[in-house]
Order: C-alpha cells, then sequence, then structure tokens
C-alpha cells in the first residue's frame, strides 16, 4: 500500500523557503517509512509495504509528524498511487482497498489526472467529465483519436498505474571530531589527532562504499576562534595516508593565536566507492586467457566455476539451472542472430485473494475485471514427497485493463500471485 501526503498550503510565499521546508518534512517522514517518493512540491508517497500497523496508524503517526512543521496534510492510503491520490482528494483519511480503485475514481474529474485544459473541453463536449467516462471508452478508438499519451490516461481512469516508484535519495554526512579533551600546542600533537579522525572517517566510508572528493577541516583555538580549511582531492578516495598529506601541505605555514582544543574533520562530496572494472585488460578476448583465469578461481574457491541458464518451466523455481562454465569456441564466421523478443518477466507481489468468476471452467472476470485471454491451467504441486502436497492450478490471465497477470486456484479460493511487466 501507497500513502499519499499533500500539502495545499505552505505558510510563505516565496517557494524557496517552502523548499526548505519541505525537505524537512521529507526527514521527518523517514521515521514512517524510508521508502519516499517525492513527486513534487506538496506531494509525496510513502511506500508502507511491511510496515507496522494498519493505514490508520500509519496516518495517525504522519499527522503527528507534519504537526511540528505547522503544516495541514491530506492524506490518503491506496494499493498504487492513482488509488492513494484519489483517495486523499475524496477526504482526509480516506483509504481505498484493493479491487476498488476504479469504484473510488468513477466520479472524480479528469483534473486528477492531470490532463491539460484543451483536452478536458474537447472530451466535455463528448459528454465525457469523469473518470468513470473515461474508464467506458473503448481503448483502441479513445487512444486513435487522442494519441499514445491517451493509453495512460485511460490505465489509470481504470485505476491501473504503472508509474514506477522512486524512492529519495538520503545524504550521508561523515565526519569526525575531538573537543574538550585538552589542548595542544605542537604540530605533532595536531596532525596524531587528524590521523585519528581520518581512520574513523576512512572507515565510515568503507562502510558506505564511498570516497570523499574534499574534506573540510575545523579548528577551534583555546580564545574561542574558529578556522575552516578546503582541501579538494584530485581523485575522490578514502585512502587515510593520501588525507593526511593533503592536509599536511594545508596546514604548513599556518599560525594560529591560541592552543587548539578542538578538531573537526568532514568528508564531503561523496561518491560511489565501486568502479566497473574489465576481468581481461585486452578487447579481443583470448580463450585460453579465459581458461587460465577460470582455472585460477577455481583453485581459490576450491570449487568449480557455474553460471546459471535458464529454462523452461512452469515452476518459478525450476526456470533457471546451473552448469560448469566453459569459454565459448572461437569461430571464423560468426551466424548473424536474429533480434531476440521481449520476453515478459513476472514481478512476484504479496499474494492476496482476488474474486474470480468462471465461464465454461475458465477465469472469466478477475476482481471486476474482464478476461481477455487466458492460458491454463497448470498443475503445480509443492513438497510431493509429503503425505498430503499442497497443489494448485495457475494461469496467465490478459484483463481488459491491460494488466497481465499470474493468479491461481487452490481448493475454492483464488490467489493473485504476480503481474507480468
Amino acid at each position: 500500500m501507497l500513502l499519499c501526503v499533500n500539502i495545499a498550503d505552505f505558510p510563505s510565499t516565496d517557494e524557496s523557503q517552502n523548499r526548505v521546508l519541505w525537505e524537512e518534512l521529507l526527514d521527518l517522514l523517514d521515521a514512517v517509512s524510508p521508502l519516499i517518493d517525492d513527486v513534487c512540491l506538496g506531494t509525496t508517497f510513502l511506500d508502507m509495504h511491511g510496515a507496522n500497523g494498519d493505514a490508520n496508524a500509519w496516518m495517525a503517526q504522519t499527522r503527528e509528524l507534519v504537526a511540528r512543521c505547522e503544516l495541514t496534510p491530506r492524506l490518503g492510503v491506496g494499493p498504487n498511487k492513482i488509488a492513494a491520490r484519489a483517495a486523499a482528494y475524496v477526504a482526509d483519511g480516506t483509504i481505498c482497498e484493493y479491487g476498488a480503485e476504479r469504484e473510488l475514481l468513477a466520479p472524480l474529474p479528469l483534473n486528477l489526472l492531470e490532463v491539460d485544459p484543451e483536452t478536458i473541453e474537447r472530451l466535455a463536449l463528448l459528454g465525457i467529465a469523469r473518470l468513470g467516462d473515461l474508464a467506458r471508452l473503448p481503448h483502441g478508438p479513445f487512444v486513435r483519436r487522442f494519441g499514445t499519451v491517451a493509453a495512460r490516461w485511460h490505465a489509470l481512469a481504470n485505476g491501473c498505474d504503472r508509474t514506477p516508484f522512486v524512492p529519495r535519495g538520503h545524504a550521508v554526512a561523515i565526519e569526525a571530531s575531538i573537543f574538550g579533551e585538552g589542548h595542544v600546542a605542537d604540530e605533532t600533537q595536531v596532525f596524531f589527532a587528524l590521523r585519528v579522525l581520518l581512520a574513523r572517517i576512512c572507515a565510515d566510508l568503507e562502510r558506505c562504499g564511498k570516497r570523499a572528493g574534499a574534506l573540510r577541516l575545523e579548528i577551534e583555538l583555546e580564545d574561542a576562534q574558529t578556522h575552516a580549511f578546503d582541501v579538494t582531492l584530485a581523485t575522490p578516495t578514502a585512502h587515510e595516508r593520501t588525507m593526511l598529506d593533503l592536509l599536511r601541505a594545508k596546514l604548513e605555514g599556518a599560525t594560529f593565536s591560541a592552543a587548539i582544543v578542538g578538531l573537526r574533520v568532514q568528508a564531503c562530496r561523496l561518491e560511489e566507492g565501486g568502479e566497473a572494472q574489465a576481468l581481461f585488460a585486452a578487447d579481443d578476448l583470448d580463450p585460453q586467457r579465459v581458461a587460465v583465469a577460470i582455472a585460477r578461481l577455481e583453485a581459490a574457491l576450491g570449487n568449480g566455476v557455474s553460471r546459471a541458464r535458464t529454462r523452461e518451466a512452469h515452476l518459478l523455481e525450476e526456470r533457471f539451472a546451473y552448469e560448469p562454465f566453459a569459454p565459448p569456441a572461437r569461430v571464423m564466421f560468426e551466424e548473424a542472430q536474429a533480434e531476440s523478443e521481449l520476453v515478459p518477466q513476472l514481478r512476484l507481489l504479496q499474494v492476496r485473494e482476488v474474486s474470480v468468476q468462471l465461464r465454461g471452467g475458465e477465469p472469466a472476470v478477475v476482481d471486476r475485471r474482464a478476461v481477455h485471454e487466458c492460458v491454463g491451467p497448470w498443475r503445480i504441486a509443492e513438497r510431493p514427497h509429503l503425505p498430503s502436497p499442497v497443489e494448485r492450478d495457475e494461469y496467465d490471465v490478459v484483463l481488459d485493463d491491460g494488466t497481465f497477470a499470474r493468479i491461481y486456484r487452490q481448493g475454492t479460493h483464488w490467489y493473485l500471485r504476480g503481474v507480468y511487466e
């Protein structure tokens, strides 16, 4: 489930000030869920999958945090972005359950989809003023008349939102400081303290998989004065000795009016610590070099090198197998390979029960959505070695809103296993 947080009224007319306040609010909402999609100023979505409590508890905690910023939120909960946003639009605190998306959206205006005003006027001339009207339009003619973007409007009006959830990035502050532990007047003691701080900094960088592109050194003197030194590193690094040499060079010739009583070192301009490296330096891979590298890996690991190969199987856990890796034989003339077709991949979802109506023994309606195509069933037996194995019949179905899903029947109940993307 997604939690939509909408703030309509900000206390200031200055957008930059509102943006600062908005960032503070997003930091507070991290206590509700670490997965936050900052869509725009005033609207954000929180992914509550696996969170403790229910929707009412999530919204109560969110209101308490938003109140610290002296803002008034409008909250809604739904299975996807359009449903959560519509729930907040209908009334503060509305909850849209799975399967109720289309019913909730039907009476709402078209501007909820951010359709341009000119298109809204054209649709109004056709008697289409609500999302329910748009959802009932035939998909093909509607898209041909209003363009490819209309396909997304039609899907959203039917409660199907495939907009990806993009989690907000989090800043990582890495710094170390020594204050109130005496004072020094000798540069040897200063450099020793710097080395201790840099050891902490580099350890934190290693744990986070980061490298620092710059350092900031702050020095506090006994007479309450402070001095700051910014050091730019030629290459982002997490190497303690390199940082110490650069800070030592920066401090050469510097004089202070009193003894040093505090040091703080901060790593700035953090970058990812990993770099893509080729296993072999040569552009033209020599099978002999590959064979030598594999032999060395097998000697170091103590077992053979394997690779995974996909294979046809109905049971998801059996769709791949490991086999010994061998470098391909070199051929003088490579045969032209046809472009491979894009194969939909099944994304497993949290299993939930769905309502299914049968026609001729096959699924015809799934959660009030008509089935256009149906393939199956496949009998799947889990733990067949037990006296009472668990058996189910799986089907692949294409629904009228374009959803390509895997459902299964276990006993007299039906469940949604995942969707193809």
